[in-house]
C-alpha cells in the first residue's frame, strides 16, 4: 500500500505569520516519515460551514510550490482541483512547472467542483453541472495532449467548451509518461467514465461497502474503452485522530491497532493508496506514530482486485 498525507488545516497559533513555518515543519516531517504523497485542497475558502470560512485558506498552487522546496520525495498535488477555477492551458503548465521544480513529484488532480458560495464569492463563474463536466473532459484532452512528446503535440484543439490553437508545453515534465493525473469523485455515469478514459488514479470517498460496487462500475468502464483496469491507481481519503489534537477537530480518537485494521478492510476493498487526514498536519506525534505504529504494519500489504470481491460483510 501507499500512503497519503492531506494538510487541509492552516490555523495554527501565530497567526498568519506561522502558516509558513508551521507548514514547512509539518511537510519536512511527513516527507522525513516515510508519506508517499502530500496533499491540499483546492478551496480559497475553508470548508464545513459559515464559520469555517472565516478560517485561513491558501491558493493551492502556490501551496504546492513552497511544499516542494520542503521536501525532497513525496508526491504534491491538489485533492482535487476545482476545474471551473483555471483554463485547461494553466491546469497543465501550473502541473508541469510543479513537476519541474520538484524533480517529477507532481500530481494533477482535478474534478467537476462544487462550492458555488466559494466560486460566486470571489467572482469565479460557476456553470451548470453538465457544462463543468464538458470543461473537466476538454481539460484532460488538453492535457494529455500537452504531455505528449518532447514539447506537447503542438496541434490544434477544438473541444465542446474550450479551442487551443497550439499545445506547446515548454519546459516538458519529467514525469513520464505525462504527470499523473487523478480525478476525485465517484459519479459512476460520467466521472467514472472519464476516469477509465483519461486517468491514472480515482480517488473515492467512503468504506469498502460505498467501494467495491463503484470500482466494480469503473472496471466496466475500462473494459468499454479497452484500458486495463490494473492501471488506474485507487485511492481514498480517511479522516484520523490519534492523539488528543487530533481528537479536538470533531473526530472519534482510535489506536494505531484500530487504524491499522481499519485500514487493512479498505486494502481488503482494493484500495491501494490510503491518504490519511489527521486534521493538524503540525501534530508531531500523530506523524510520528502513523510513521511508527501503523505504516510499517502496512507497506507490504497487497491490495484486493476489487473485481474478484462479491462481499464486503
Amino acid at each position: 500500500m501507499k500512503f497519503g498525507l492531506q494538510v487541509y488545516s492552516f490555523t495554527w497559533p501565530g497567526g498568519p505569520e506561522a502558516i509558513g513555518p508551521s507548514l514547512a515543519r509539518a511537510v519536512r516531517t511527513a516527507d522525513d516519515v516515510g508519506f508517499d504523497s502530500i496533499w491540499v485542497m483546492d478551496h480559497f475558502w475553508q470548508i464545513g460551514g459559515p464559520e469555517s470560512e472565516l478560517q485561513p485558506m491558501l491558493e493551492g498552487w502556490t501551496t504546492l510550490g513552497f511544499m516542494a522546496a520542503n521536501s525532497q520525495r513525496a508526491r504534491l498535488g491538489l485533492m482535487v482541483g476545482g476545474v471551473h477555477y483555471r483554463n485547461p492551458g494553466l491546469w497543465v503548465k501550473a502541473a508541469t512547472t510543479l513537476d519541474v521544480l520538484s524533480g517529477g513529484r507532481a500530481w494533477l488532480g482535478i474534478g467537476a467542483a462544487w462550492n458555488q458560495a466559494e466560486s460566486e464569492g470571489l467572482g469565479f463563474p460557476f456553470p451548470p453541472l453538465n457544462e463543468r463536466f464538458e470543461q473537466l473532459e476538454d481539460t484532460l484532452r488538453i492535457a494529455h495532449g500537452m504531455w505528449q512528446g518532447e514539447r506537447g503535440s503542438e496541434e490544434d484543439f477544438q473541444g465542446r467548451r474550450f479551442h487551443a490553437g497550439r499545445l506547446l508545453n515548454v519546459p516538458q515534465s519529467i514525469s513520464r509518461p505525462r504527470v499523473p493525473i487523478m480525478l476525485g469523485g465517484g459519479g459512476e455515469k460520467r466521472t467514472l467514465r472519464l476516469v477509465a478514459e483519461y486517468a491514472d488514479a480515482s480517488n473515492m470517498f467512503g468504506g469498502p461497502e460505498q467501494l467495491v460496487p463503484k470500482y466494480a462500475i469503473l472496471a466496466e468502464h475500462c473494459e468499454a474503452v479497452g484500458r486495463d483496469f490494473a492501471e488506474i491507481e485507487r485511492s481514498n481519503l480517511q479522516g484520523v485522530a490519534l492523539t488528543d489534537r487530533g481528537a479536538a477537530w470533531g473526530r472519534q480518537r482510535e489506536s494505531p491497532d484500530q487504524l491499522v485494521e481499519r485500514i487493512g478492510r479498505l486494502a481488503e476493498a482494493g484500495v491501494q493508496h490510503v491518504i490519511l487526514s489527521v486534521g493538524d498536519a503540525d501534530d508531531a506525534d500523530a506523524l510520528e506514530a502513523l510513521s511508527r505504529d501503523v505504516l510499517p504494519q502496512l507497506r507490504g500489504v497487497e491490495a484486493a482486485d476489487p473485481r474478484r470481491i462479491t462481499s464486503t460483510a
